[in-house]
């Protein structure tokens, strides 16, 4: 009957790849997009010019952009409410537990039983409740991770063609999650495409806010850890020939 009081991941799945980039960006602009009773139509071959390898990390990016600072700051303070509620149901059954851990011996069979089957039937409520909370706060952040990468797409694919890129790789997971095993920082272009988004999406950089002191980690949005390997640096320089 332990307690389940557990952090959210951010649960975001991404294939990156510049012909799928450029599909999106070319979907984007095409008359047929915004039919809804056009057909769909094959994407056109993507010819890419650029011999280069780059790497970006994509949750990182989303997260660094003005806007999903902004954006999922605001999901944070929107689920603190649902926070408190799930704390204050963890706090009543840890209390429960201590009072069934010091009181066992002098209570008798069938109040020891009482009590034991209020600390399951609360503990189940429990677990339903952060289930629920951690699928919504989840949904949430996907929602608002997938806006923001469906305005970066374009910009990935435009900046990996202005710089000679014939490939961009995801490095959001780390070996053997993710495909790649090491890569140099020299290749990473995950700053240059966020500066990009900011100076495109005209957000300005969100005010720092305070922790609250009330905050728990259950409903939070998780902010993935910067993703390198081992050796390398966290910030990015410009890409070389």
């Amino acid at each position: 009957m332990t307690s389940k009081f557990v952090r959210f991941p951010l649960a975001l799945a991404f294939a990156v790849s510049v012909a799928a980039l450029a599909q999106t960006g070319s979907a984007a602009s095409s008359p047929a997009a915004s039919s809804a009773a056009a057909p769909a139509s094959p994407a056109p071959a993507i010819s890419a010019g650029g011999t280069k390898v780059g790497t970006i990390n994509i949750e990182q990016a989303i997260f660094a952009t003005n806007e999903g600072r902004r954006d999922f700051e605001a999901l944070s303070k929107k689920l603190e409410p649902k926070q408190t509620e799930l704390k204050g149901m963890n706090d009543e059954i840890e209390g429960l537990k201590k009072q069934l851990n010091t009181q066992q011996d002098k209570l008798n069979d069938e109040a020891r039983n009482n009590l034991v089957k209020q600390i399951e039937f609360k503990q189940k409520s429990f677990d339903r409740a952060m289930q629920d909370a951690r699928e919504d706060a989840q949904n949430q952040q996907n929602e608002i991770a997938q806006r923001i990468l469906q305005k970066m797409g374009p910009m990935i694919f435009k900046y990996a063609q202005d710089n000679g890129f014939g490939v961009i790789i995801d490095t959001s997971q780390q070996w053997p999650q993710g495909p790649v095993f090491w890569w140099g920082e020299s290749v990473d272009v995950t700053k240059f495409v966020v500066d990009a988004y900011n100076a495109k999406s005209g957000v300005p950089v969100p005010a720092a806010s305070p922790a609250s002191p009330t905050a728990s980690p259950a409903t939070a949005p998780a902010k993935p850890p910067a993703t390198k390997p081992a050796g390398t640096a966290t910030k990015p320089t410009t890409p070389k020939e």
